[in-house]
């Protein structure tokens, strides 16, 4: 029975219900009568519908997969002149396509000349330094950076990184292989140390005094002198053009969504060229506010939370929804096309830093679709009355407050 002067889409008219099976007995008569033997259509299959059915599908059980760690729980690697923890898939099992790393650099502390089979993102946390960057062209880049700029390295990009000034540097890295460490890093004094003097010798003209001192294996992370943060070294930057920079200040970017539940800051290849296949973010919530139910259809996202605490929920494939609450030093993983949320549950801001394996930052949301999609879709899916949806906001909404 319908309301006065409203639409309800739940079921079809008795009328037109038992119209439309005589139609379709009809159709299916005539498709058996054509149909050649052993056609499944010829049987029916397509036209007629089964006689027994669940009004909705069940949920599934279980517990869904842990999709947060503790980055600064990882391994440690340290060697003189600072340390590194990752977290790859080895550690967290649904981080299959990004990797996590946090990198700490004392005063005079340099990451020794090394390249990946992956490419490299990082975001600088607290103090400042500078990078060496060699293409594989023969382009050598060296520029300073500080807190709010990231860098990024393509694979196979060698590059060497130390500290500025008398503060430790320390930055969160990403890695567009969830197995990077396995995979391969390969560093400048692991690999001489493998090599015969006679190699040495020959391809460097290399003494064998000197060759008798380089390192018995590798050092990662040196101690080396303190380089002023001012001094002769620090200005000798030979910067690339914006568009081949391996440096891009993203804290300073224009917000791509500024209001007053947040922002967020993102580096996508079409603002930082170089970075072919990651896009870099930085999000700020206020207290009460979420990021709304939303997901990235072309992209995992890993993001790490610098300061606040945040709860993050995923809709994982198999229909299981979990939840986690995040404080500082905690990372998250998003599978490709996993729904998600992210509130603000502290008193104070949270922000957090991290990357879309995707060089394209594409989002789509739940706002989206009850916005856009016409009324009697959404209200026939969910066996609502189309003025229920009045209140639906007239555009989408990406940052909310709680009211």
């Amino acid at each position: 029975m319908k309301a006065k002067g409203r639409v309800r889409h739940v079921e079809t008219e008795r009328r037109f219900f038992l119209g439309g099976l005589a139609f379709g007995a009809g159709a299916v008569a005539a498709g058996q009568a054509f149909g050649a033997d052993g056609d499944g259509r010829a049987a029916g299959k397509e036209a007629w519908s089964s006689q027994t059915f669940v009004h909705t599908i069940p949920r599934k059980p279980g517990a869904a997969q842990p999709f947060t760690g503790r980055l600064d729980g990882g391994t440690i690697k340290a060697t003189s002149g600072g340390w590194a923890r990752d977290l790859p898939a080895n550690q967290l099992p649904i981080a299959t396509g990004i990797a996590g790393a946090h990198l700490f650099l004392n005063p005079g502390g340099v990451r020794e000349m090394h390249w990946h089979s992956s490419a490299e993102w990082a975001y600088v946390i607290g103090g400042h330094c500078q990078v060496t960057v060699l293409d594989p062209d023969g382009g050598l880049e060296v520029v300073n950076l500080g807190p709010g700029d990231t860098w990024s390295f393509p694979a196979g990009h060698a590059h060497a990184i130390q500290t500025l000034g008398d503060v430790p540097c320390h930055a969160i890295l990403a890695f567009d292989d969830g197995l990077y460490g396995d995979h391969g890093t390969f560093g400048l004094s692991d690999w001489l140390s493998r090599l015969d003097q006679s190699i040495l010798r020959a391809a460097f003209n290399l003494s064998d005094a000197v060759t008798r001192d380089l390192p018995a294996a590798e050092d990662y992370i040196a101690q080396g002198p303190v380089i002023p943060l001012n001094g002769d070294v620090a200005r000798g930057e030979r910067r690339f053009n914006a568009a081949s920079s391996h440096r891009f200040a993203l804290a300073q970017a224009q917000p791509l969504i500024e209001c007053s539940a947040g922002t967020l800051r993102i580096a996508p290849a079409e603002a930082f060229p170089i970075s072919t296949t990651m896009t870099g973010l930085s999000e700020t919530l206020l207290p009460d506010a979420l990021h709304a139910p939303h997901w990235h259809p072309s992209a995992n996202e890993w993001h790490f939370l610098l300061e606040g605490q945040t709860r993050v929920t995923v809709f994982e494939p198999e229909k299981r929804l979990a939840t986690a609450n995040l404080k500082p030093g905690d990372c998250a993983y998003l599978p490709r096309a996993a729904a998600h949320m992210i509130e603000d549950i502290g008193e104070e801001p949270c922000s957090f830093v991290g990357v879309h394996d995707n060089p394209l930052y594409q989002e789509c949301s739940l706002s989206q679709w009850m916005t856009l999609t016409p009324r009697q879709v959404i209200a026939s899916n969910l066996g609502l009355w189309e003025d229920d949806l009045a209140c639906l906001p007239n555009k989408p909404i990406v940052f909310a407050r709680s009211v």
